[in-house]
């Protein structure tokens, strides 16, 4: 950090006093107020964006910004909270039948996963292998979206998927062990 000579006072550099500052959320608390009481957790890296707010009002959620912070910088319990209500919202709309009404058969929660984290090169390689039509030129965000819709749909047999894997796991064993022994037949 640069220090001005003639007062000994830090020279801010882009608005921050500090490349901790830049960074933001370190000292900062949430920004939200729950049910009337303001949030005391620490803020985490996620922001309160529109579309969450969105979202927030949507599902009639007890939160608001509280406007006489600075940042826009949520703790991860809310941010969790927010994220379970759009999971949930999700879950419904995928079991509803043609009638509208819930389906029994798909009350259970479905595991979230996150594609976006997969590298560029990971994505292309799943698309290439189930032949997924996509149009030229897709962005990561859009990838990793369209994988996603496809990897829902695939069928799995939990049963005997974790009882192979239980047999496997007991047995010290990889399926990579199971080809070299086919292969030396």
């Amino acid at each position: 950090m640069a220090v001005n000579s003639d007062r000994g006072n830090p020279v801010k550099m882009n608005g921050f006093s500090t490349e901790e500052d830049s960074r933001g959320g370190h000292d900062q608390i949430c920004c939200l107020v729950d049910d009337g009481e303001r949030c005391t957790r620490p803020a985490g890296n996620a922001s309160y964006s529109k579309r969450i707010a969105k979202t927030v009002q949507q599902r009639k959620l007890k939160l608001n910004i509280d406007h006489s912070v600075r940042h826009i910088y949520i703790c991860d319990f809310h941010k969790g909270v927010i994220q379970s209500v759009r999971s949930k919202k999700k879950r419904k709309e995928i079991s509803e039948d043609d009638n509208g009404a819930a389906s029994p058969d798909h009350d259970y929660d479905m595991p979230e996963v996150d594609l976006f984290q997969l590298q560029m090169n990971t994505l292309r390689r799943y698309k290439r292998h189930y032949k997924l039509q996509t149009r030229p030129g897709l962005n990561k965000a859009l990838l990793a979206e369209t994988i996603s819709r496809h990897f829902k749909t695939l069928p799995v047999q939990e049963k005997e998927t974790l009882t192979y894997f239980i047999y496997m796991v007991k047995n010290n064993k990889s399926r990579f062990d199971q080809k070299l022994d086919t292969s030396i037949n």
